[in-house]
């Protein structure tokens, strides 16, 4: 069944395309779901809720732009949700001036588990911002308008999510070259 088609059944409430959809991508959406989440729980919770959203509202997708990146950003909205209501989360500390340094994720000495690994254990509202800026390309005009945060402290909290990346792999690189003296 073409898209166009599976779309318009979802559209009718058809169970059975319903359920193609969710297959087709429901791994994808939970890998993002991942991101801007708290753990795997969470993750499996914003996914659920993510699709309810998409069957309630998917006769609103006028095939403008790619359908996946309509899912994605409903999956990236409902997982914020979440963060937009916890008052505290976006709170700004006052660190004074932190230097905006450069984190290399594409480094090959760092394994995969590891670098997610650490983005995880990022506090809420700088693994947020990171995600959203570093690994799905948002600007933070638009992050503060996803997040109802300021531009600044959009560029505050990436510039703090950043210094405690580099710090975790330098520490991570001094272990393991010490391992091999």
């Amino acid at each position: 069944m073409s898209l166009e088609q599976l779309i318009k059944n979802c559209v009718k409430q058809d169970a059975q395309a319903q359920s193609q959809l969710y297959k087709q991508y429901a791994s994808k959406l939970f890998s993002l779901c991942l991101k801007y989440s708290k753990n795997y729980v969470e993750a499996e919770d914003n996914l659920h809720d993510a699709f309810i959203t998409v069957f309630s509202k998917i006769d609103q997708y006028n095939n403008k732009g790619s359908f996946e990146g309509w899912l994605k950003r409903i999956a990236i909205n409902t997982s914020l949700q979440r963060y937009r209501e916890d008052v505290g989360v976006f709170d700004i500390i006052n660190e004074g001036n932190i230097p905006d340094v450069s984190v290399d994720i594409n480094d090959e000495s760092l394994s995969l588990d590891f670098l997610l690994k650490i983005i995880q254990e990022l506090p809420d509202r700088y693994r947020l911002v990171f995600n959203l800026y570093v690994l799905d390309g948002y600007s933070h005009v638009e992050i503060s308008e996803l997040i109802n945060i300021s531009n600044g402290t959009s560029k505050s909290n990436l510039a703090r999510a950043r210094l405690i990346l580099k710090d975790k792999i330098e520490a991570y690189k001094a272990n393991s070259n010490s391992q091999y003296l």
